[in-house]
């Protein structure tokens, strides 16, 4: 049974990868790689270094994970400097992710990181856990979503781009068809649900530091494939589809709903990074039963 599957050129181990944001430390992704993951999408990079939002900015509920983490990174200069000693030291595909709020920022941010010669640039246009900080996210609007990516483009050269979406939005399918039409080489989707909110009803105020922050985990996975599914139909380029997944069952589930690769992050926050190696191992015997020989296959399949 074959699980390694291509994606913008180049034969990826299987359809496993980690999502942005789920690590913060760059060379900490290589326990990614190490427990069986095929690519990792970095940390977003803004211009300056950005100490996130207030603590505490994570909470757990009984489906899932809130956070506000509020894009904490070291900034372009130091995190271009990390993110070079780490793809010098791997021979896996790295992702870059990045996110400004405007054209001119994000230019910027990927003719600098382009000189790293990554395996793509995840261009992140949904993080919403600093709109309130910045106005609303790009990925809102089709039009906001075109212009960034087609501002993008040749700064890029050849290195594929990622459109990162939020699903917080009503017409994603068009929004994903905007970014197609500007040069995205892949939707990335959907980003967290937002905004939600725990009350710990003992201290009689919100968990998280910024009160509301972004949903992930088991309770957000419909809304994923709900998502995916519209985009899947709507888009000719391949989807890295996330949102809840957490055994085997689940990445099935999103690859027939369109995703081409499948990202597995809160679960490794919950479960350690042995998830990697219970899911590639329940993929490969569901193939074997259903006399799959090529996981690729599975993709869009639910239509």
């Amino acid at each position: 049974m074959d699980l390694k599957i291509k994606l913008f050129g180049r034969k990826l181990e299987n359809p496993l990868f980690l999502p942005s944001g789920i690590i913060n430390d760059v060379a900490g992704h290589k326990m990614a790689f190490d427990s069986g993951a095929a690519t990792v999408v970095l940390k977003s990079i803004t211009l300056e270094p950005r100490e996130g939002n207030p603590i505490p900015r994570v909470a757990k509920y009984e489906y899932g994970i809130l956070n506000s983490v509020g894009l904490k990174n070291p900034g372009l200069k130091k995190g271009k400097e990390q993110i070079k000693d780490f793809i010098k030291k791997t021979k896996d595909p790295v992702i870059i992710s990045v996110f400004a709020t405007n054209v001119k920022n994000f230019k910027k941010l990927v003719s600098e990181m382009a000189e790293l010669k990554p395996y793509a640039i995840e261009i992140n246009l949904s993080c919403p856990n600093v709109e309130g900080e910045f106005g609303q996210m790009l990925s809102n609007k089709s039009d906001s979503s075109f212009q960034v990516i087609k501002g993008v483009k040749k700064e890029a050269g050849k290195i594929p781009l990622i459109a990162k979406l939020t699903p917080n939005v009503e017409q994603i399918a068009e929004i994903a068809k905007a970014c197609e039409q500007a040069g995205a080489a892949a939707i990335a989707a959907i980003n967290t649900v937002a905004p939600s909110m725990v009350i710990d009803i003992n201290k009689r105020k919100p968990v998280l530091g910024m009160k509301k922050g972004g949903l992930s985990g088991p309770g957000i996975r419909p809304v994923a494939i709900a998502k995916i599914y519209e985009i899947y139909e709507a888009v000719k380029i391949p989807i890295l589809g996330m949102g809840g997944v957490e055994k085997w069952q689940d990445a099935v589930e999103m690859m027939m709903a369109g995703a081409t690769l499948i990202g597995v992050g809160s679960s490794v926050y919950l479960r350690g990074y042995k998830i990697y190696g219970e899911i590639l191992t329940g993929l490969k015997e569901f193939l074997k039963k259903e006399k799959i020989n090529d996981v690729s296959k599975l993709v869009g399949l639910a239509h």
